[in-house]
């Protein structure tokens, strides 16, 4: 980048009762190497501390301001209205949410891998959380793709670079263009905006860690990794962009390919935790997309699961194990 030109980055953050976190989120803001940005706070109507801390830091700063929504939202419904406050002369918006936070290069190294590559609408970069670098990245030393590339590759190779929304960096132009950035039904939203923005621009990676998302129960991620929601949300980016970005032949694999694991996931889900609620949530889903939920597909891949106990009862108490020391270490880093 240019010394005399520094283009504006908007930061956002949507807030809900994060007083346990905010403080750090926001003094990694404040922390950044990159000088040249405005900080919104959006407040949720959170009933912590959330909003007197965002105001402590909003009277010391000009460029941090707080939005109060007047009703209660959902966490995608108020990630759209915090991305709707980017300024008018904000070349970039920053997602950071409330318990995440920003290493203090990560500004400048991702607006420099923009601001270097026009064609780039979105940059990513390495994220740390629970301890470990949480997804991969383009192949070093490459840092710029095109968009509809890493999308196939997203969905023909489950090659995942997009991370969580305090991952991204993403030119302003493309927010404004759209009434809402985040579909409000898919839960995970952020990735599904991916697919919609890089139909039309490349996508760039910095080889750093330059987030840090925090893992708990109480966390969105704490949720999507109970039920697995990763499943209903890749199937509604295959129903609205598979077409796009795939062959006909591709796009029939994959939702092959995505049925089966699916239902192998029900399956043992029913069986070895028997949890119907989250069987309910998945069988809602999938007719909320049009989908017929298949009976006879589940109890066939029941069937092969017991048919592999019985075959492999040596296997099954090592699948079981590793099924109960994942769970503990997740628990663990809550």
């Amino acid at each position: 980048m240019k010394a005399d030109y520094l283009p504006l980055v908007s930061v956002v953050t949507p807030a809900y009762n994060g007083e346990n976190h905010l403080t750090e989120c926001i003094e990694s803001v404040l922390a950044q190497t990159y000088q040249n940005w405005e900080y919104i706070i959006v407040n949720n109507c959170s009933t912590d501390r959330s909003l007197e801390i965002a105001r402590t830091y909003a009277e010391k700063d000009a460029r941090i301001r707080i939005v109060n929504n007047k009703v209660f939202v959902d966490r995608n419904t108020n990630g759209n209205i915090a991305l709707r406050q980017v300024s008018a002369e904000a070349k970039y918006c920053k997602m950071v949410h409330a318990d995440d936070w920003l290493f203090p290069e990560c500004l400048t190294q991702m607006v420099s891998l923009a601001e270097a590559n026009p064609s780039v609408g979105i940059v990513g970069a390495y994220g740390l959380g629970g301890g470990s670098v949480l997804w991969g990245g383009l192949p070093y030393p490459s840092t710029v793709v095109s968009g509809r590339e890493i999308c196939r590759r997203t969905l023909l190779e489950s090659f995942y670079v997009f991370g969580y929304p305090t991952s991204l960096l993403i030119r302003s132009d493309l927010i404004r263009n759209r009434p809402a950035l985040y579909n409000e039904t898919n839960y995970h939203a952020d990735n599904e905006a991916c697919f919609e923005l890089l139909q039309h621009c490349d996508f760039g990676f910095v080889h750093q860690v330059l987030t840090f998302t925090r893992l708990h129960e109480g966390a969105a991620s704490g949720f999507a990794n109970e039920f697995n929601t990763y499943f209903l949300g890749t199937l509604t980016i295959l129903k609205k962009y598979g077409a796009i970005y795939l062959s006909k032949n591709e796009y029939d694999r994959c939702c092959e390919r995505h049925m089966k694991a699916y239902y192998d996931f029900l399956a043992e889900t029913l069986f070895y935790r028997g949890n119907t609620k989250i069987l309910e949530y998945h069988k809602k889903g999938m007719q909320d997309l049009g989908y017929s939920f298949s009976w006879a597909q589940l109890f066939r891949a029941l069937s092969l699961e017991v048919g592999d106990i019985l075959l492999n009862p040596k296997q099954t108490v090592e699948r079981l194990a590793r099924r109960i020391m994942k769970l503990r270490c997740f628990h663990a880093r809550g």
